[in-house]
C-alpha cells in the first residue's frame, strides 16, 4: 500500500496536551487535514497543527460523511489524521471506519493514546490493581444508544475487582443499582480527567449519585468503583522484595 494512501487514527489522550504521544504530536504537526471527535477532544491539541491545516469537527457527521472526506484527501496526496479522544481502541467506533476505508483502498495506521481511565487513576493518586485488594480491572459501560447488552450486574460479581465505567455518569443511580456492590463500597467520579477544569467527586455506592448531581456533572466523566479507592491493608508487591 502506498504511503500516500494511508490515514492515521491518532489517540488524542485524555485532554492534557502534554499527554499526547510524541508520535501523535508529530502527525498533527505534519497533517494537511485533521478530522477530530468534537468536544471530546481538547481544542488546545489543534494548536499543534499548521496554520493552513484544515480542521473538520466530526460531531454530527455520519459515517457516510466522514469516509469520503478521508478517502478524497488521502488519494489527493494529503496527510490525513483522524483524531479520536483517549485511546482509539476503547469505545471509539473505529472498526466500522477502518473496514470501509480498506474497501476503498485506504490503509489505516493506529497510534495509541492515553485512556481517560488511566488519567482518572492518576488524578485520584491510586493504583488500579493492588495485591490483596484488587488484582483485576474491569473496563465496561452501561447499555445505551450504541450498546445493546448491559453486563454491569454480571461483571460486579467478579470480586475483588476494580470497575471502571465509561459513559455512565448521566445515569449514575441506575449504574450504582446494577453494579450491586455493598452500599459502603468506595466510588469516585472524575470529570474531564487531566483537563484544566478537572473535578473529582468521592463517595460510596450509597451517596455518590446525589454528590454527582449536586456537582452538575452529566457527561465526560469516568466512574471508578472498588476498595482500591480507600484500600485497607494490602500486601507489598514482591517486585521490590528481598
Amino acid at each position: 500500500m502506498e504511503e500516500s494512501f494511508k490515514v492515521y487514527f491518532v489517540g488524542a489522550g485524555p485532554g492534557d496536551p502534554g499527554l499526547l504521544t510524541l508520535k501523535g504530536k508529530e502527525l498533527l504537526e505534519k497533517a494537511d487535514i485533521v478530522i477530530y471527535a468534537g468536544s471530546l477532544v481538547n481544542p488546545e491539541l489543534l494548536n499543534f497543527c499548521k496554520d493552513y491545516c484544515e480542521k473538520v469537527d466530526s460531531y454530527g457527521l455520519k459515517l457516510e460523511d466522514i469516509i469520503p472526506i478521508i478517502e478524497r484527501n488521502v488519494k489527493a496526496g494529503k496527510k490525513v489524521v483522524r483524531l479520536h479522544s483517549g485511546d482509539p481502541s476503547i469505545y471509539s467506533a473505529i472498526m466500522e471506519q477502518i473496514i470501509l476505508l480498506r474497501e476503498k483502498g485506504v490503509d489505516v495506521e493506529i497510534v495509541p493514546g492515553v485512556s481517560s481511565v488511566f488519567a482518572a487513576a492518576a488524578a485520584l493518586g491510586i493504583q488500579l490493581t493492588l495485591k490483596g485488594v484488587s488484582e483485576t480491572l474491569i473496563i465496561t459501560r452501561p447499555s445505551g444508544k450504541t450498546l445493546d447488552k448491559d453486563v454491569l450486574g454480571e461483571l460486579s460479581g467478579i470480586d475483588p475487582s476494580t470497575i471502571a465505567v465509561f459513559l455512565g455518569v448521566q445515569n449514575m443511580e441506575e449504574v450504582m443499582q446494577k453494579l450491586g456492590r455493598p452500599p459502603d463500597t468506595p466510588v469516585a467520579v472524575v470529570y474531564h480527567a487531566s483537563w484544566k477544569d478537572q473535578k473529582i467527586i468521592r463517595g460510596t455506592v450509597a451517596d455518590i449519585t446525589l454528590k454527582v448531581k449536586e456537582a452538575g456533572i452529566t457527561k465526560s466523566a469516568m466512574i471508578i468503583v472498588g476498595d482500591i479507592l480507600n484500600p485497607p491493608k494490602f500486601q507489598r508487591s514482591k517486585l521490590y522484595g528481598e
